[in-house]
């Protein structure tokens, strides 16, 4: 028997376990998410795998503003699974695109000034395998960062002053010599590779078999990529310094886990993570601590439904950490209830005020800010992480 659209809704919020801070972003994340893991269970069952795919989230769960993404099902600050990690099956419609954030320790603080006469000098001819690498930092939420230090543990031997390089790499979302691509939407190759596969919520696009194999390995390239660009521009623009971390917090774990606006703590490079607020407050260094541990799934409610779904094991290993504050909305507190029409998702809000609703679709028309130091109280208080440092700002570039 076919199953309704909104039994099938109802399977998709019983894989979704959130560690948010329960406020309007959080709410909307929730509300789409259902959708985007809807589509993959329908997809899991066309493939014959279980329906079980999960997300796991993060404190700064939140919208996306990349808008294929947000119209496929797909919100941000955590970790999507929905497989073995050896299923060759990749969701494209989650678009990884190996962004995150170098930081580096420096003895000095050099001058605005002298920063940007640097950066005007160097940002154009960086190459990376015959690739000219493009200068992202000024878009969106990339920036470079400079801070003072304020080191809270012993573990770690900390410069004066660190900076933070947050970019990714839109030379590899469409086809290059290198490989098929990050984005079905911006090369040709890769949509053509591609099953689009039909579900009552819409379309996904998916890999299988040799083509998930060879994007895998695109993306790992690209993951490369990112990090190497990361490390070139920090040399360019400040000179020597000291490497903390160069990590990433969206991009493909294996062919069935992607974080998604997270941090992965198992990271092999890496045992420190930067949690970046708004301009306004500290920036933070933390180390991460296995997690989920059994103590806060149960505190959380997660235990029995979990078991009862068998990923139990997926919360036990989440290893996540938040990468960032996530976007906030002011004016309205929760979503009342979701309208559908010709696929399309229309949210309409409880607002602040309690006087009216709000109806919305497209999250990059609403005006939003980001979260702050709650993130970091959330994650120091569900035992995914401590802090090791505290990086006050000096100023921000967003050149």
């Amino acid at each position: 028997m076919e199953i309704r659209k909104t039994e099938l809704l109802k399977r998709a919020a019983r894989h979704f376990f959130s560690t948010g801070l329960g406020d309007g972003a959080s709410y909307l994340c929730r509300e789409n998410m259902k959708y985007g893991l809807a589509k993959i269970h329908i997809v899991q069952e066309k493939f014959g795998l279980d329906p079980n795919a999960t997300f796991v989230s993060t404190p700064d769960e939140t919208v996306t503003r990349n808008l294929t993404r947000w119209k496929a099902g797909f919100g941000y600050g955590g970790k999507l699974i929905w497989g073995s990690g050896t299923d060759k099956l990749i969701i494209l419609d989650t678009k990884p695109n190996a962004c995150g954030m170098l930081v580096g320790g420096l003895d000095e603080l050099t001058e605005p000034k002298e920063l940007i006469e640097q950066i005007q000098s160097v940002k154009k001819d960086f190459y990376i395998d015959d690739i000219q690498i493009d200068w992202d930092f000024c878009k969106g939420n990339h920036f470079i960062d400079l801070f003072k230090v304020v080191n809270e543990s012993l573990e770690l031997d900390l410069t004066e002053y660190a900076f933070i390089v947050h970019g990714s790499v839109p030379e590899l979302r469409g086809e290059t010599g290198k490989g098929l691509g990050l984005y079905f939407d911006k090369s040709e190759s890769l949509k053509e590779r591609s099953k689009v596969i039909e579900t009552k919520f819409g379309n996904l696009h998916v890999l299988v078999d040799s083509d998930a194999e060879e994007f895998f390995k695109f993306y790992q390239y690209a993951d490369f990529f990112a990090k190497e660009k990361r490390k070139m521009v920090a040399e360019a623009v400040f000179g020597k310094f000291q490497e903390i971390c160069n990590v990433t917090h969206q991009g493909l774990l294996n062919y069935n886990e992607l974080l998604l606006g997270c941090q992965n703590i198992k990271d092999q490079n890496s045992s420190v993570f930067p949690i970046a607020l708004r301009a306004d407050l500290p920036a933070f260094l933390m180390k991460g601590i296995n997690n989920l541990d059994d103590e806060i799934i149960e505190v959380l409610g997660f235990a029995k439904r979990a078991e009862n779904l068998g990923v139990i094991d997926r919360l036990r290993n989440a290893n996540i950490l938040p990468h960032g504050g996530g976007y906030t909305f002011n004016d309205f507190l929760n979503v009342r209830e979701v309208i559908e029409i010709n696929d399309k998702r229309y949210f309409v809000l409880d607002m602040q005020t309690d006087v009216g609703h709000k109806i919305c679709s497209d999250v990059r028309e609403m005006e939003f800010g980001y979260r702050g130091k709650n993130v970091v109280l959330r994650t120091v208080e569900l035992r995914l992480a401590q802090i090791l440092a505290r990086l006050i700002p000096q100023y921000i570039l967003k050149i």
